[in-house]
């Protein structure tokens, strides 16, 4: 862990000198033993380093693909036919503790969001209600952070345990070597993030998508009690949003090009992409797609019973090729040459599912919400608003971006492992140490404080 937080302080002054800095702005001793409340001087230096958290959070080992392909080719969606090798172990189920998955990534986002959040505003230059509002986004960004580790390394599914991750809330604090928080701490630390960054933002600061807004925070925390089963804290966080008007779902015969542009009416968030961060090989695209000049490397396809949860009406049958020997996503993140397409993290979509999904729990109008869905998609309405049939939803309409494992994770669901050839290999019922990804040998070996998962 040592090595994560220092690594991530120096990322953190690289990517924000670069983005708007000046060497007057920000000291470059900052990575040395200074104090970062010595070092950071402005406001502006705040925006800086939060512009270098999302820029990491984009990379190919966080969301720029790690977590969203590996999350997909365990699922029952996807699987890797290891054109270029990659992915199958995930969809194989044969990982083991030599990756580090996004442990790394994670850990350096929150370092820099921790910068952010523990500077003293009052000795800042700048507008300090604008440093507010930043040091809220950073906040929500830790909290997203945190969830996304919690849900890949805690054994909340495993059937044994109750540890989940470090909470890291400093950016050099005296603990630099922490051990396992419970599920329950971390939980209630992202709750904690999520409440308080929602206090600290100001509507007025939200100019971008690019960046969490205040409403983004209210969908993000929806997503994060769906996970956990918190329903009413679902269903007040995603009522907010919707009700909001702020929002809508993309329309049919617009559903498909969509992805192809930034910042819809359906966008609440989304990670930046242009022709000069070019992610090339370490795309998405690369990972879904292979273009008529060969480039691509294709690796992620479809199962075939894909084909089945969609009427033939349904435009989302739009976002996929049948023409080959596989099933291929060439809709979402489509831009396989220039690799402009910036990746939503939260849609409004998801969040009308959770909202339904939380209305039904708790006795409200989930089908209004639910039917929403299947009005803008072509395909027929639904009679009932049951449990299986939000899900259903959720897998035909976020399908590739990476939600469909933890939904059959929190309903506990038995789970395939693939071979490359499309062959079920095992079947794994629920829970599973398999379902909690390795702590990273690397992190086990510097960190004596660290408990493995189990199985590993």
């Amino acid at each position: 862990m040592k090595k994560i937080i220092y690594k991530g302080l120096i990322m953190a002054i690289s990517v924000g000198a670069i983005s708007s800095c000046t060497t007057e702005d920000l000291d470059p001793t900052l990575a040395q033993n200074k104090s970062v409340e010595q070092s950071v001087n402005n406001v502006g230096n705040l925006f800086s380093i939060l512009k270098g958290v999302h820029s990491l959070m984009s990379e190919s080992g966080y969301y720029g693909q790690d977590v969203i392909i590996t999350n997909e080719v365990r699922s029952d969606n996807t699987f890797s036919i290891g054109n270029s090798g990659r992915y199958t172990t995930e969809s194989q189920y044969l990982y083991n503790n030599n990756t580090d998955l996004i442990w790394n990534n994670a850990y350096e986002v929150i370092a820099n969001a921790n910068i952010i959040i523990n500077a003293n505003l009052e000795n800042l230059e700048g507008d300090v209600d604008y440093g507010a509002h930043v040091q809220g986004q950073a906040t929500a960004i830790r909290a997203l952070a945190h969830f996304d580790l919690l849900r890949e390394y805690g054994q909340q599914h495993t059937g044994s345990g109750n540890l989940g991750v470090p909470i890291v809330t400093e950016y050099k604090g005296d603990n630099l070597f922490p051990a396992r928080n419970t599920i329950e701490e971390v939980k209630a630390a992202i709750y904690s993030d999520l409440e308080m960054a929602y206090s600290m933002m100001d509507s007025q600061y939200d100019d971008s998508k690019v960046y969490i807004s205040k409403l983004g925070v209210k969908a993000l925390e929806s997503r994060v009690a769906v996970y956990f089963g918190d329903w009413t804290r679902a269903r007040d966080a995603a009522e907010i949003v919707v009700n909001s008007g702020e929002y809508s779902v993309i329309s049919a015969d617009s559903y498909v090009d969509s992805w192809q542009g930034d910042g819809g009416v359906n966008v609440i968030f989304e990670l930046a992409a242009s022709q000069v961060d070019n992610a090339g090989i370490n795309g998405l695209a690369y990972m879904y797609q292979i273009n008529a000049d060969g480039s691509g490397y294709g690796d992620v396809v479809a199962r075939p019973e894909v084909l089945g949860i969609y009427e033939d009406s349904d435009v989302r049958l739009g976002i996929l090729d049948t023409s080959g020997d596989w099933i291929r996503n060439t809709g979402k993140y489509p831009d396989n040459v220039n690799f402009t397409n910036n990746i939503p993290l939260i849609r409004f979509e998801e969040v009308v599912l959770n909202y339904a999904e939380a209305l039904m729990e708790t006795g409200g109008d989930a089908l209004t919400q639910l039917n929403k869905l299947p009005a803008n998609r072509g395909a027929s309405l639904y009679a009932a608003a049951t449990k299986d049939n939000i899900l259903l939803e959720r897998r035909r309409e976020l399908i590739f971006e990476g939600f469909r494992f933890d939904d059959q994770l929190r309903t506990g669901m038995t789970m395939e492992a693939v071979g490359t050839d499309g062959m079920i290999m095992e079947t794994i019922d629920y829970p599973s140490y398999l379902f909690a990804w390795p702590i990273p040998l690397s992190e086990m070996n510097a960190n004596s404080n660290m408990v493995q998962n189990d199985g590993y």
